[in-house]
This record gives C-alpha cells, sequence and structure tokens, in this order.
C-alpha cells in the first residue's frame, strides 16, 4: 500500500477527526483483499481512487454513528448476539470465544469489539428503517432470475437452478440491493447537512 504523504487528520466530520491511523489501518486491509482480487483478474490498482472511495466510505460511517446517536437509537442484546453469532461464522471460529481472542491478538479488547458490534447493530436497524417494509414482487424477482441465468449461462456455469427453488435467496438479494440504495441516500443526505473537510 502506497501511504506517502497522509496528513495526521485525513478528514474531519461535524468536528470529529478521522486520523491518519484509523485510516491506513482500513486501508492497509481493504488494500490486501483489493490485490488478492487483482491478481486474479490482472486488472491495475488506482491506489489514488481506492484511497477517495475508502474515506467516503469511513465520512459515511462517521455521519451514521452520529446520526444514531442524534436517533437515539437502541441495540437489544438478540440483535448484538446475532451480528457476534455472524461474525463467529463468518470467519470460521468454533466459539465467541476464539472469535474475541482473535481480536486480541489484533489489540482489541472484548469491550470495544462489543462497542463497535451494538453500533453496527443500530446502524443496521436505522438502515432498516430507511428502507421501509420490503416485499419484492414477483416482476422484481423474475427479473432478477433472469438476469442471473443469462450470467450463468454466459460463464457456462453448469445447471441454473430453477425460480421456485433459487426464490428465497432472491428475494435476499433484492432486500439487500435496496438497504444498500437506502443507505446511500441516508448518506448523501446526512453529507449535505454536514460540515465535512477532506485534508487527503
Amino acid at each position: 500500500p502506497d501511504l506517502e504523504g497522509i496528513p495526521d487528520v485525513v478528514a474531519e466530520v461535524n468536528g470529529e477527526e478521522i486520523t491518519k491511523e484509523d485510516f491506513e489501518q482500513t486501508y492497509t486491509n481493504q488494500f490486501q483483499s483489493a490485490a488478492m482480487q487483482q491478481q486474479m483478474t490482472g486488472e491495475e490498482l488506482d491506489q489514488e481512487q481506492m484511497k477517495k472511495d475508502i474515506l467516503d466510505g469511513m465520512i459515511s460511517q462517521r455521519l451514521f454513528i452520529q446520526e444514531v446517536d442524534n436517533r437515539d437509537m437502541s441495540a437489544s442484546e438478540e440483535e448484538v448476539d446475532e451480528i457476534v453469532g455472524q461474525l463467529v461464522e463468518q470467519n470460521g471460529f468454533e466459539s465467541e470465544d476464539e472469535l474475541f481472542a482473535a481480536f486480541e491478538e489484533q489489540g482489541m479488547a472484548k469491550e470495544e469489539v462489543m462497542s463497535q458490534i451494538k453500533t453496527e447493530s443500530k446502524i443496521k436497524k436505522m438502515i432498516e428503517e430507511e428502507t421501509g417494509e420490503i416485499d419484492p414482487t414477483e416482476e422484481e424477482l423474475q427479473a432478477m432470475y433472469d438476469q442471473m441465468t443469462a450470467q450463468q449461462e454466459e460463464a457456462a456455469e453448469g445447471e441454473v437452478p430453477s425460480f421456485e427453488e433459487i426464490k428465497p435467496q432472491l428475494e435476499d438479494q433484492v432486500k439487500m440491493e435496496k438497504e444498500t440504495m437506502a443507505a446511500q441516500n441516508l448518506a448523501s443526505e446526512l453529507r449535505e447537512d454536514a460540515d465535512v473537510t477532506v485534508h487527503l
């Protein structure tokens, strides 16, 4: 990763600083996965664009955290436990203890991890509120199925499952897309009203 000339304060969001240390940590993590992808695709990695995109993401995240506090959102124990469970599963750990031990190795105490998970849970809830009730129509699901089958046929990836078979996954996909859209719209709205200074 090219970390030349990163200023001590990368950006300020409503008076809160995003520090060089925070940025470098996030950038280095994302750079590693981008570099691995690049090896597979052979595409050139545009680090300047990547820095800009990552910083935009960090600014949106900071705006979400501030908005969660403004709205006084809360996270229940069940919601927090659900995210912890997902993290255990995604990272292939046997138990929560293993997960927290791995975070400890990276220098993050359990309290800090739990605090971040609570914030994540509140943000997730806020985005769901913004998205509203999602009830994908048959047309939306069929359109997504057609798109998927066309891609699979192009890539000649074996047999395509039937519409009915894959319907629950398509519903999840539509929900995810709508939540992503709602998150992007909320981030844009918050950024318009925010006082953001970028030093990068």
